[in-house]
């Protein structure tokens, strides 16, 4: 069996090494791409590799930078032509913006070196999420689904809310689990952590004041523009 296909992180990170190399420094004995073999196979992203000797190895990762030689416009030579839609769409969406590329691919890379991090985050299931494509990629929307799930500040966050208000009422909409389904939705509520993906990072601590309490409907609507949409701006769209 082959390995799986690249991911947009790994696509982002490849990307990110190939804007600081020239087309000579693109081959498997180069010690910058040795290195982010090493991250690739670090990342939270594929449980499954078939063939682990050759997953995201040095001449696995030179290819893969010789796919965006083909891609580059600024190249006049050939470059290996088997590059996938992926590789041109995430050349293209950052071609022009090499600052923001630099600053996801920074961000992915820390995960990366907290190995107790990267393997909870490993727990995350993001098949319910496929539908919704994020520009920060998967590890980073991981990231944050892993911090909106820490039942511990989420306690903290709802007893300080049903304290001050009796009740719990989804911050976007106001509908309450307790008023409509009576006892069995007695304190139930989501938490949906507030910072956009492009202020997310490894060493960001989660305070009550990051999360908000929403109903399971709104909660989806906002992961479904993660990037762009607030809790505040969902409020005024349901208000009209």
């Amino acid at each position: 069996m082959r390995n799986p296909k690249w991911h947009r992180d790994e696509i982002i990170l490849a990307l990110d090494l190939y804007s600081r190399l020239e087309p000579g420094q693109i081959n498997s004995s180069n010690p910058d791409i040795q290195e982010l073999s090493s991250i690739l196979n670090r990342l939270p992203i594929h449980e499954v590799r078939p063939d682990e000797a050759k997953f995201r190895n040095p001449n696995g990762v030179s290819l893969k930078l010789s796919n965006f030689l083909a891609i580059d416009p600024s190249y006049h030579g050939k470059g290996m032509q088997s590059f996938s839609q992926l590789d041109k769409k995430v050349f293209e969406e950052f071609e022009s913006d090499t600052e923001e590329l630099h600053n996801i691919a920074s961000r992915i890379r820390a995960v990366s070196q907290d190995l107790k991090l990267a393997n909870k985050l490993y727990l995350i299931n993001e098949e319910d999420d496929r539908e919704f494509e994020v520009r920060e990629g998967s590890v980073i929307y991981k990231l944050h689904k892993f911090r909106e799930r820490d039942s511990r500040i989420i306690q903290k966050k709802k007893e300080k809310e049903f304290i001050k208000f009796g009740r719990l009422p989804c911050e976007a909409c106001t509908f309450d689990f307790y008023k409509k389904y009576g006892q069995l939705g007695y304190k139930y509520i989501e938490c949906h952590h507030r910072t956009p993906l492009s202020e997310f990072s490894s060493s960001s601590k989660t305070t009550l004041n990051d999360l908000a309490l929403v109903c399971s409907n709104c909660h989806r609507m906002l992961h479904r523009k993660l990037d762009q949409l607030s809790v505040e701006g969902l409020k005024g769209l349901l208000a009209g």
